[in-house]
């Protein structure tokens, strides 16, 4: 099956490419295009994977779904393009940014930072419009389980950054021994006071990747 991927991607995971549930998956990605709108855009699905090159990848910044109302998802988690209204954990995301690093946003578009090698994955990397949740357990979380898997086994000294309890139940794939989990609840409105706020990420990212002579990121 041949996907449009990022090169260094497409060599890693071309054994996963091969397996059933990958073009079962497929298939079932392909039907609901066709029949359904679907987010992100066709070609957005693996913008991720384009713009962090497996060889780059210092951070791993895990979400769940992609967003599922109009013009919102762009295939990089929580990300949204230049002039959408920031969704609200986007905006609890910008403001614990500020508080963190003193740095203000001006756009909920996170692309600067995928290019620094922050991955921003989405556990489910597509979703039908309005309906959260609706590609879950075709086939996705056993993809990038892979991917978050061969991370860790392949690289040393990458920051996972596992917001919310359904992040948390990641950290088994991820050898704790040479990388660095940071941990807090999810910075949805639901949340946020509960420990996302002053929970200082990205000083935390900073720190630890100077730590290990890896230049940190420009947030």
């Amino acid at each position: 099956m041949n996907i449009d991927i990022e090169v260094s991607w497409k060599n890693l995971l071309k054994t996963e490419f091969e397996k059933p549930y990958f073009s079962s998956l497929i298939n079932f990605v392909k039907q609901e295009y066709k029949e359904h709108t679907c987010y992100p855009k066709g070609k957005n699905i693996f913008k991720a994977f384009e713009l962090t090159p497996f060889d780059q990848v210092k951070v791993v910044l895990l979400g769940q779904d992609p967003y599922h109302g109009a013009g919102q998802a762009m295939g990089l988690c929580f990300s949204v393009p230049n002039g959408i209204v920031y969704p609200p954990s986007l905006r609890n995301i910008i403001v614990e940014l500020k508080n963190d690093t003193g740095i203000e946003l001006k756009s909920g578009d996170l692309t600067p930072w995928a290019k620094q090698g922050v991955f921003l994955l989405n556990a489910t990397l597509t979703v039908r419009a309005h309906q959260a949740g609706s590609h879950q357990k075709k086939g996705w979380e056993t993809f990038t389980d892979s991917i978050i898997y061969k991370i860790s086994e392949e690289k040393e000294h990458i920051v996972f950054i596992l917001w919310g309890s359904y992040a948390h139940q990641k950290i088994n794939l991820i050898d704790t021994r040479k990388h660095f989990i940071i941990k807090s609840v999810h910075p949805s409105p639901l949340s946020a006071h509960r420990g996302f706020f002053g929970s200082k990420p990205f000083t935390r990212t900073n720190e630890y990747l100077t730590s290990k002579k890896i230049e940190p990121i420009q947030w």
